[in-house]
């Protein structure tokens, strides 16, 4: 799978994904203490959905602009924090920024708070550095971002999230995203990690059950399904969360009935919610 995100920001996996991550962020920042965020494949931060690339692969139609209209009071405030981030959308819904991971964290962190932004690729890299513009709180590092994970933990604070969302250009995807958890949770076990992954064989239950089996507990996994369209584009997609904040599941089985009537592009739409191990 080749995901060069610039041809699918907005789409129906960023919503979901970027609605659970600030509330993840929310919950951090509460406290006084400071937090490390530590983002593994960043991307360019911001994405014109009006620009080229968004018109010539307009994912973001069926994604940020179903959610211009009302949602219920209490899915609407859960949302708020993320819908924020993205700021005003035109009349058919989109933006010239829409706020990649770095941005969200960007917004929704405070002074004290230090972010890392790990990004391989020289063009994305460069972008990524103009779009969160001469921010002191981050560093934007080049190389591997499994490589650069295992150098940066643990960091000086206690507190933090790690997120993983790879672009899936690997073959061996799935079992980089395995190795460089479990080593990094055995550096600093009590951080939060966030990981994505599309669902579209085996290797996504195999990745779930490799981390039980290494004897990490917590995790949570949350998956949505926005019904089956028969083109070959994604449709399914995970968050699998080691170390999530209490709330976040009840906050996700407010969030995710809605999101996934709101996002369904087909009759078997569904998502679920359940422990992989412990709660």
């Amino acid at each position: 799978m080749n995901y060069r995100h610039a041809f699918h920001a907005g789409n129906f996996a960023d919503v979901f994904k970027h609605a659970i991550l600030a509330r993840i962020l929310v919950y951090l920042t509460r406290k006084d203490a400071p937090i490390r965020f530590i983002d593994t494949h960043a991307g360019v931060g911001l994405y014109d959905l009006l620009g080229a690339q968004g018109r010539q692969n307009p994912e973001w139609q069926a994604g940020i602009a179903r959610c211009r209209d009302p949602w219920p009071e209490d899915v609407a405030a859960l949302l708020a924090p993320y819908l924020a981030t993205v700021g005003a959308l035109d009349s058919e819904g989109a933006t010239h920024a829409y706020p990649g991971s770095p941005v969200i964290a960007q917004m929704l962190t405070r002074p004290q708070d230090r972010l890392n932004f790990c990004e391989k690729h020289p063009a994305d890299r460069a972008l990524l550095q103009e779009n969160i513009g001469h921010d002191a709180r981050i560093r934007v590092l080049d190389g591997d971002g499994y490589t650069r994970l295992n150098a940066l933990v643990p960091p000086r604070e206690r507190r933090g999230l790690v997120l993983i969302d790879p672009p899936f250009e690997a073959p061996d995807e799935f079992t980089q995203m395995q190795q460089a958890v479990v080593k990094a949770h055995h550096k600093w076990a009590q951080a939060t990690y966030v990981l994505w992954y599309p669902v579209k064989d085996q290797n996504a239950e195999r990745l779930a059950m490799s981390l039980v089996a290494a004897g990490i507990r917590r995790i949570l996994r949350l998956q949505i399904n926005i019904g089956a369209l028969g083109d070959g584009k994604l449709t399914q997609c995970a968050l699998l969360m080691i170390n999530p904040p209490y709330v976040l599941e009840q906050e996700a089985r407010v969030m995710l009935p809605a999101l996934c009537e709101r996002l369904a592009q087909g009759p078997n739409s569904s998502f679920s919610i359940d422990w992989l191990a412990g709660e």
